[in-house]
């Protein structure tokens, strides 16, 4: 069975909007794709360690690993682990190297859960963090200039050699998420290759 794994970014939930949409896209598009969004706890290790729990019960070659931002870095260091594909939106390169600046209480913007947001938080990104992916054509990068959050130039440079789609303008959220929801799920099907790569 193919499945498609989507982890959410920093503060945010399995209610994000790109996690819905995927999903009611696939329910009604590619019933017979497994659609998983776990709930990722706020410390980095934890969240990571479920997510090669739910890399490690599948087939790498069936598995389609989609992140956002956190997600995006997650999703590369579980494809790392695991040799699946991954798909990598606006993804948080290096996160250790920014979430020094966000040191102190944080709260889910969907589930209202406080926290404070540590070093240890930032060791464990540190230490999880590949220093480059392996395997380029396992991975599509999909990233907008206009992140107001991310500066997409390191995703670029990190990404070197991947299927990349770079998109004019736009935002942190990745506001053409929708014009790729199609192909994402081709992709995870094998039906299509991923879109020509886009300089940006």
């Amino acid at each position: 069975m193919k499945t498609i794994l989507y982890l959410h970014g920093f503060i945010s939930s399995p209610a994000s909007r790109k996690a819905v949409m995927l999903g009611d896209y696939l329910r009604g598009q590619a019933p017979e794709i497994e659609y998983l969004v776990p709930a990722l706890h706020h410390r980095p290790a934890r969240a990571i360690a479920e997510v090669h729990r739910l890399c490690g019960a599948r087939r790498r070659e069936d598995l389609v690993v989609v992140g956002s931002s956190l997600g995006g870095f997650y999703a590369t260091v579980a494809a790392e682990r695991a040799g699946c594909r991954a798909v990598a939106l606006n993804p948080a390169v290096h996160p250790q190297r920014h979430f020094g600046r966000y040191l102190g209480p944080q709260e889910n913007l969907y589930t209202g859960e406080r926290f404070d947001l540590t070093r240890e938080h930032v060791a464990e990104l540190a230490a999880m963090d590949p220093p480059g992916i392996t395997h380029p054509g396992r991975y599509w990068l999909i990233v907008e200039t206009g992140d107001e959050v991310l500066d997409y130039r390191e995703a670029v440079a990190y990404y070197a050699g991947a299927f990349q789609s770079v998109v004019q303008g736009g935002d942190h959220a990745l506001s053409s998420f929708p014009e790729f929801v199609p192909d994402i799920v081709a992709w995870a099907r094998e039906e299509a290759p991923v879109p020509e790569r886009a300089g940006p």
